[in-house]
């Protein structure tokens, strides 16, 4: 694969380009369609809830007229990795097709730090993902960030009260907003292939985490820590969901978020 030149990337910084951002609704795709508003871009968001269905493609070489650029921060709410196999091949390999047919230039995915080493089901979706990409032929930049700091609340509000089971996991967690900073850009720069790995500025445990949030809320529910079994759990608990080698690293701490997001949904 070889990527293309930057002699462009100034005049394209300039006029704005016009970028489709596939889970443009979602956590993370919200701040890249702020964020590429803010940077002077013209994002175009691919979701069902703009008639774009990702996994089907309905829709979706309407919505990629005129688009340079594409930005994949879709998701699918499993652990089961039959359907997150699936769901990740079949919409990479739509939005790449739908790409080449529009012309697009750069293909930017986000991707998890650690996939290749923890087997979960979920991970093995994203590792599809990756593969998906890395055999297309629009130039490709894939960035693999840690869990973002809302992880902690994603995690406490998928156990029913009262409990609060929780997995023993050491993760470097990353502002959301800041993934999709980085993001934006990366989507007027030369294609990369696998970027330096973005994460937080400190180490936490997850346990540590959904504590200081469950206090933050001032919610009183049995936290249960829960080492996952197996090599997956072992690497997990240990380094294996932490950037390796040198990255970009955001500023914000997970005490900062908490201070500005911790209470909401208390």
């Amino acid at each position: 694969m070889t990527y293309g030149d930057d002699g462009d990337t100034g005049a394209r910084e300039r006029s704005g380009m016009r970028v489709a951002v596939a889970g443009g609704t979602g956590l993370v795709g919200r701040y890249v369609v702020e964020e590429l508003a803010a940077a002077g871009h013209k994002p175009v968001v691919l979701a069902r809830s703009r008639g774009v269905d990702l996994v089907t493609s309905a829709g979706l070489d309407a919505a990629m007229e005129g688009v340079e650029a594409v930005v994949d921060v879709s998701n699918v709410t499993t652990t089961n990795a039959r359907k997150a196999i699936a769901f990740f091949d079949s919409v990479g390999h739509n939005l790449l097709d739908a790409g080449e047919r529009a012309g697009v230039g750069h293909h930017v995915v986000l991707s998890i730090v650690g996939i290749d080493r923890v087997g979960l089901g979920y991970y093995q979706g994203k590792l599809r993902q990756e593969d998906v990409v890395r055999s297309g032929r629009t130039p490709w930049t894939v960035l693999r960030a840690t869990q973002f700091h809302e992880f902690a609340e994603q995690t406490l509000d998928r156990v029913p009260k009262p409990l609060a089971v929780v997995p023993r996991m050491r993760t470097q967690p990353v502002a959301a907003r800041e993934v999709a900073q980085h993001l934006v850009r990366l989507v007027p720069t030369p294609a990369q292939g696998m970027a330096p790995e973005l994460a937080g500025p400190r180490v936490e445990q997850v346990v540590d985490m959904v504590g200081r949030l469950l206090r933050a809320r001032h919610q009183h529910r049995l936290l249960l820590p829960v080492k996952m079994p197996g090599a997956a759990g072992a690497a997990m608990a240990g380094d294996g969901l932490l950037p390796v080698g040198p990255g970009a690293r955001g500023s914000q701490t997970f005490e900062a978020w908490l201070a500005r997001h911790g209470v909401q949904g208390g």
